[in-house]
C-alpha cells in the first residue's frame, strides 16, 4: 500500500511557488506571480473510489487527500490548458458491492476521465468491470492481489484482465514471499502459522507466502480464518497455540491483526505476528501491535526517499497534522498517471468520449519521476516498481528494517 508524480508536471517543489500563465477566458486561481489557466472548456473529473468511513478510513482518507493534492497542483500548472480539474471521491466502505455502487455513479458521468482506487482487492473485483465498460482507467494506489493485471494463472499463464486497469504498486506474489524469506532466513522463524480472514487480498498474500515459506525449509504447522468483524479470536488462537508456532502470519488487514496480537500475547502466545501492507499503519499499533511485530509494505519507506520530499512538504502544508498514510504518496502517483494521460489525450484539444481509446493509451504508456520513484506500467497494467520494505514495532513505532526487491 505507496508514491509517484507526474512527467508532465515538471518539478513538484517548484510547482508551489510558480504558476505559469495560460489564458485569460476563465480563471483558476494564481500563483505568487499572479498568473492565470483558462479554464473556458469547463471542469473534467478525477474519480476517487475508496474507503472513507469505517475502520479502514485512514487510509482511504490519505488516498483521497493526495490525490486531490495532485489535482491541486495540476490546476495551478495549468496541465490540462482549458480544463479545470476537480475530484469526486466515493466511499466504497471496503465492501465490494459499495464499491460497485460508486463506480456506477463516477462512470455515468460523462466529464470523469478517470479513477484512483482502490483500496481493497476485493474492491476492485467488482469495479474493474463497471469502469471498463465504460472505457475509463482506474490507477490503483493499493490493490496487490496479482489476479487483478494477470488472472488466476498469474504465474503459469499471464494473460491481461483488463485494459483500463492499471497500479503503481507492487503485488503480492512479491510481497508474500518476501516476507517469506525475511520471516525464515532473517528472523529464524521455522514453524509459522497462518490466520486470515478469508478475504480476496489476505488470502492470496497467505498463499504465496506458504509456498516461499515451504520453499526455504520452514514449515507451515496450521492454518485459521477469523471474520474481518470479529473481535474475540480466543479459540483459533488456542488452537494455534498448541501447534507451538515461533511466529503467526495474518492474511488481511489492521482492524483485526491488532487486537489479535494483543490477545495472542494475552493468552501466553508471545511471538511476532506478521502481516502485509494492509497492517502497516500506526492504527496497528494503536489496536494492540507489540513490539517486534512485523509488516511488509511496498515501496520503499517515503520518509528516506528524496523523490518524496516535495510529496510530503506539501501534503503537510495543505493538510496539516493530518496522515498520508501508507498509500499517500502511491494516490498522489496514481492521479499524476492520470492526468498526465490526460495531458496527452487532450493536447490543446477538446475532451469528449471519442477520446477514450486514446486516453487508456496514453495512461498505459506514461511514464513519470513519481514520490516513490520513476513510474511506468508493463504489458499488464502493472508497476515496474517491485520495491518491498519489512518495518518492525521497535519502542511503540514502526521501524524498516529491509528495503529491497524480491529475488527468489
Amino acid at each position: 500500500m505507496r508514491k509517484h508524480s507526474v512527467k508532465s508536471a515538471a518539478i513538484v517543489g517548484a510547482s508551489l511557488l510558480v504558476l505559469a500563465a495560460c489564458g485569460s477566458n476563465k480563471t483558476e486561481g494564481g500563483g505568487t506571480t499572479g498568473g492565470s489557466c483558462d479554464t473556458s472548456k469547463g471542469t473534467l473529473t478525477v474519480g476517487v473510489v475508496a474507503p472513507l468511513s469505517g475502520n479502514l478510513s485512514a487510509l482511504g482518507v490519505g488516498i483521497k487527500q493526495s490525490a486531490e493534492l495532485a489535482v491541486d497542483e495540476a490546476n495551478k500548472k495549468c496541465t490540462v490548458p482549458g480544463y479545470k480539474l476537480t475530484v469526486s471521491a466515493q466511499d466504497d466502505e471496503a465492501n465490494p458491492a459499495k464499491g460497485a455502487q460508486a463506480a456506477t455513479k463516477l462512470s455515468t458521468d460523462p466529464n470523469v476521465v478517470g479513477v484512483v482506487g482502490t483500496l481493497n482487492s476485493s474492491v476492485a473485483q467488482t469495479v474493474q468491470p463497471i469502469l471498463r465498460d465504460k472505457k475509463i482507467p482506474q490507477v490503483s494506489p493499493a490493490n496487490t492481489n496479482p489476479s487483478l493485471t494477470r488472472g488466476n494463472d498469474f504465474l503459469t499463464a499471464p494473460k491481461r484482465q483488463f485494459e483500463n486497469y492499471f497500479r503503481v504498486c507492487t503485488t503480492d506474489d512479491l510481497q508474500g514471499p518476501y516476507a517469506a524469506n525475511y520471516l525464515v532466513e532473517k528472523a529464524g522463524k521455522k514453524k509459522i502459522a497462518i490466520i486470515t480472514d478469508g478475504k480476496t487480498y489476505g488470502e492470496g498474500l497467505a498463499a504465496e507466502l506458504s509456498k516461499q515459506v515451504t520453499k526455504k525449509g520452514g514449515t507451515i504447522v496450521g492454518s485459521e480464518k477469523v471474520g474481518e468483524k470479529d473481535t474475540d479470536f480466543s479459540g483459533v488462537i488456542a488452537k494455534i497455540k498448541a501447534l507451538g508456532p515461533e511466529a503467526v502470519y495474518y492474511g488481511g488487514e489492521y482492524p483485526v491483526a491488532g487486537p489479535l496480537s494483543k490477545q495472542m500475547k494475552d493468552a501466553g502466545l508471545d511471538v511476532p505476528l506478521m502481516g502485509g501492507d494492509g497492517i502497516y499503519d500506526g492504527k496497528f499499533i494503536e489496536l494492540g501491535g507489540k513490539e517486534g511485530d512485523l509488516a511488509t509494505s511496498v515501496g520503499a519507506p517515503t520518509e528516506s526517499l528524496a523523490t518524496a520530499k516535495a510529496f510530503v512538504d506539501a501534503y503537510k502544508a495543505k493538510f496539516g497534522k493530518e496522515d498520508y498514510a501508507a498509500y499517500g504518496a502511491f494516490s498522489y502517483d496514481a492521479a499524476n498517471a492520470i492526468i498526465g494521460g490526460l495531458a496527452k489525450t487532450v493536447e490543446g484539444g477538446a475532451w469528449d468520449d471519442s477520446k477514450r481509446d486514446a486516453m487508456l493509451t496514453n495512461v498505459g504508456a506514461y511514464t513519470g519521476s513519481g514520490a516513490t520513484g520513476n513510474v511506468k506500467f508493463d504489458q499488464y497494467g502493472d508497476s515496474t516498481n517491485k520495491v518491498l520494505t519489512v518495518y518492525s514495532v521497535t519502542s511503540g513505532k514502526w521501524k524498516d528494517v529491509q528495503t529491497g526487491e524480491f529475488t527468489g
